[in-house]
C-alpha cells in the first residue's frame, strides 16, 4: 500500500506507475484538479547574483528628469531611448515613462498582450548589499531573520486549505540543489536535470532486482528518510518511462539551447504530464555584473536578457493551448532577484550592488502593466544612492498566493509581514489574510513533509 506523509501527498508505488506504462497520467485521478481544488502552476524562477533592474526596465522620459539621471549615471551602460538598439516601450508609471531592455523582446510582446505585469523598486528593506544574506532572506521569506527552519514555499504547502489529499509531485526544485523556499519539504522533487535523474544501478538485467530491494527497504519504516527514499524511487520511475527526450513542445515553441531553456522544457513537460505539479522552481545565475557589463544594448547582459526572455516566451507559448491543455489559464510565474543593481556604474563597465528592483509577473491571469510606485531617480529621491524599495517583494508574492493559490495565510507563510493589500498583477479572489499564524510559537521538525509546531 501507498504510504502518504504527513501532508497526505502521495508516495506512489511502482506497482501503480508500471500498470500506468500503456495509459496517460492525465487520465490518472491523483493528477487531477476540480473537486473544489486548486490546481493552479506556479513557478518562481530566481536571477542570481542582482539582476540590473535599471537596465531592464528602462527610464525612457516623461514629464520626470529621471531619463537624464540616468544618462549621467550611466554614461556607457545606457539603453538608448531613440535609435538602434532603443529600448522596447511600455507606458508611463507616475511621471517617468519606461521601456524595456530590446533583447527582451519575447517578454515585450507578452507584456503588449497583457500577459506580464512588471512591477517596479520592489525588494526589501533589509539590504546589507550581501548575496547570501539578500537570497537566503528573500527565499524564507523573512528580511534580516536568517534562523528560521523552512522555505516560505513549504509553509504555503504546509497552510494550503486546497489541496487534494494526494498528489504524485506537489514541488519540482530545478538545480544542483533544493530551493531555499522550499526548505524542510520532503515532498519536493530536486531535479538537475533529465537526464540525470535516473537510476542506473548495474546492467539492465540487475535493476529490476535491485530497486524492488530498495523499495521493501524503504517501505521498513515510516521516517521521513524512508518516506524520501520511496519518493525518489518513484520519481525515478516516473520520468525514466515519460519524460524522455522525445518531447516535442507545442504552438511550435522553441526553447534557447542552455541550461534554463532546458530546464523550462522539463518544467513543460512536467506540467503536461498532469502529476499535479503545484510549484517548480528554476534559477538563472551570472547578474552579478561588475565589470564589463555591456555598452548600451549589448553585451553580456544583453546575453543574459535574451535567455530570460526567450526562454519564458517559449515556456508561455509551449503551455498556451486550448480545452484541457490550455496550462497557461491555470499558471503563474514570478521573476525576481535578491537587489539591484547601484545606480551609477563603476569604473569597471559595470555597476555594482545596489538596493531597488523590479519583479515580473507572467501569467495567463495577469494584470499586464506597470505596477508599483516610482520612486524617482533625483538625488533626494535615491536610497543611499540606490533605487528605492516602494514595494515589498512579499506583498507581491502575497497576492499570487491568496488570488491565484487561494491561501490567505499571510502570517505564517510570512511571519512579521503585516499590512498586506493587492497591487493588482493577477485577477482573483480576495480572500482576507489571516490575521494570526495557524502554528503556535514553538516548533519542533516533524520530519514527514514539513514541520509540525507544538500547542
Amino acid at each position: 500500500m501507498c504510504q502518504p506523509t504527513r501532508r497526505g501527498f502521495l508516495v506512489g508505488c511502482s506497482a501503480a506507475i508500471a500498470n500506468l506504462a500503456g495509459s496517460r497520467f492525465n487520465s490518472f485521478a491523483f493528477a487531477q484538479g476540480g473537486g473544489g481544488f486548486n490546481d493552479e502552476i506556479f513557478v518562481v524562477v530566481f536571477l542570481r547574483g542582482g539582476q540590473d533592474g535599471l537596465n531592464l526596465i528602462v527610464p525612457t522620459g516623461g514629464a520626470s528628469n529621471d531619463r537624464q539621471y540616468y544618462e549621467m549615471a550611466r554614461p556607457n551602460l545606457r539603453v538608448p531611448n531613440a535609435g538602434a538598439g532603443a529600448a522596447l516601450p511600455l507606458g508611463t508609471l507616475g511621471s517617468t515613462s519606461f521601456g524595456m531592455h530590446p533583447s527582451a523582446a519575447g517578454l515585450h510582446e507578452l507584456f503588449q498582450d497583457g500577459k506580464l505585469a512588471v512591477v517596479t523598486a520592489a525588494g526589501m528593506a533589509a539590504n546589507e548589499r550581501s548575496h547570501f544574506d539578500s537570497m537566503n532572506w528573500m527565499e524564507l521569506g523573512t528580511p534580516g531573520v536568517s534562523n528560521m527552519p523552512d522555505g516560505w514555499l513549504t509553509r504555503h504547502f504546509a497552510t494550503a486549505p486546497n489541496l487534494p489529499p494526494e498528489i504524485i509531485m506537489p514541488s519540482l526544485s530545478v538545480g544542483g540543489m533544493q530551493a531555499m523556499s522550499l526548505l524542510a519539504s520532503y515532498d519536493t522533487i530536486n531535479l538537475s536535470s533529465l537526464d540525470a535523474f535516473s537510476l542506473q544501478i548495474g546492467p539492465w538485467a540487475w535493476r529490476s532486482a535491485q530497486r524492488t530491494a530498495l523499495r521493501h527497504l524503504y517501505t521498513g519504516g515510516g521516517s521521513w528518510l524512508h518516506q524520501t527514499g520511496l519518493q525518489a524511487l518513484d520519481a525515478a520511475d516516473i520520468i525514466e518511462l515519460y519524460a524522455g527526450d522525445d518531447y516535442v513542445p507545442g504552438n511550435g515553441a522553441v526553447y534557447p539551447q542552455t541550461w534554463f531553456g532546458d530546464n523550462l522544457r522539463t518544467i513543460a513537460q512536467m506540467t503536461k504530464l498532469e502529476l499535479g505539479l503545484r510549484v517548480a522552481t528554476l534559477d538563472l545565475g551570472g547578474w552579478d555584473t561588475h565589470e564589463n557589463q555591456g555598452n548600451g544594448s549589448g553585451g553580456m547582459y544583453a546575453g543574459l536578457v535574451d535567455e530570460l526572455s526567450s526562454g519564458l516566451a517559449a515556456f508561455y507559448q509551449d503551455l498556451d493551448g486550448v480545452g484541457p491543455a490550455a496550462f497557461t489559464g491555470r499558471l503563474t510565474v514570478v521573476v525576481m532577484s535578491e537587489f539591484g543593481r547601484c545606480f551609477e556604474e563603476n569604473a569597471d563597465n559595470g555597476t555594482d550592488h545596489g538596493h531597488g528592483n523590479n519583479m515580473l509577473v507572467l501569467s495567463g491571469n495577469a494584470l499586464g502593466g506597470l505596477k508599483g510606485s516610482w520612486p524617482g531617480l533625483a538625488a533626494g529621491q535615491l536610497a543611499n544612492g540606490d533605487v528605492a524599495v516602494t514595494t515589498d517583494f512579499r506583498r507581491v508574492l502575497s497576492e499570487i498566493l491568496i488570488r491565484r493559490l487561494g491561501n490567505p495565510n499571510l502570517s505564517t507563510i510570512f511571519p512579521g509581514y503585516t499590512g498586506y493589500s493587492p497591487l493588482g498583477v493577477v485577477a482573483g479572489t480576495d480572500l482576507p489574510p489571516d490575521s494570526q499564524p495557524i502554528f503556535s510559537d514553538g516548533f519542533e521538525s516533524g520530519g514527514t513533509g514539513g514541520w509540525a509546531f507544538s500547542t
